[in-house]
């Protein structure tokens, strides 16, 4: 889906302005929205590919006026409703009334710096060869599914040139709805700015993503 999230390339909303020394949290509620976040991801009951497609769902409007955190507190309260742990009302009331769901397991704090150490590897082992190989050019596919997507919106129907094979992948696409892993390869494809960005950018200016094999076909 074309969601708010996709601002690669978009005009109108002024230049990035890095923000010097910027700590890793603005406010104290933020830590626990981390924190709130995670440990509810560890119930195991989504993947962290449903999670983001959670929060490319929220309306244009509000993703765009709300913060970071702001972001993934309202997805997480849409997931946690989709998969049976509260109702909208008791989102609302801000306690339980119900029982809900069970989660399949429970962070507990003695076992949180282990957990973050391990992370979420997603790599996974294919015993089909790389379709592509470094060097070749390739065309992004010119695709607007309705679901969830890592194709980037500035690189559809681009023609770039393949510069790594960065290894085997779980598909976020289908891992984001519930369809399986169904790992793919994926590259680096690396773009001229004249490419994405059309008459008058930087000549000196290139682009890389990394990019599934299945948005890729050759040229």
């Amino acid at each position: 889906m074309n969601g708010p999230h996709d601002l690669g390339g978009q005009m109108g909303f002024g230049a990035v302005a890095p923000e010097v020394d910027e700590p890793f949290f603005h406010s104290e509620w933020e830590k626990r929205a981390l924190a709130i976040t995670l440990s509810c991801g560890a119930f195991g009951a989504w993947s962290i590919d449903e999670s983001r497609h959670a929060r490319e769902c929220i309306p244009p409007a509000a993703y765009l006026s709300a913060s970071y955190y702001e972001i993934w507190i309202r997805a997480l309260e849409v997931l946690l409703e989709r998969h049976g742990f509260v109702t909208a009302d008791e989102i609302d009331l801000g306690h339980r009334k119900t029982a809900g769901a069970e989660p399949k397991r429970v962070l507990k704090a003695d076992m949180v710096a282990a957990v973050l150490a391990k992370g979420g590897p997603c790599d996974r082992p294919l015993s089909d060869p790389p379709r592509f190989v470094a060097g070749q050019k390739v065309r992004l596919l010119n695709i607007h599914p309705t679901g969830h997507t890592r194709l980037p919106r500035y690189a559809r129907g681009r023609i770039g040139t393949i510069e790594t094979i960065q290894g085997s992948f779980v598909f976020a696409d289908d891992n984001a709805h519930g369809r399986g892993e169904n790992p793919q390869w994926v590259y680096t494809v690396v773009f001229d700015g004249a490419e994405v960005w059309g008459q008058g950018s930087d000549p000196t200016l290139t682009v890389s993503i990394d990019a599934w094999e299945s948005y890729l076909e050759p040229v």
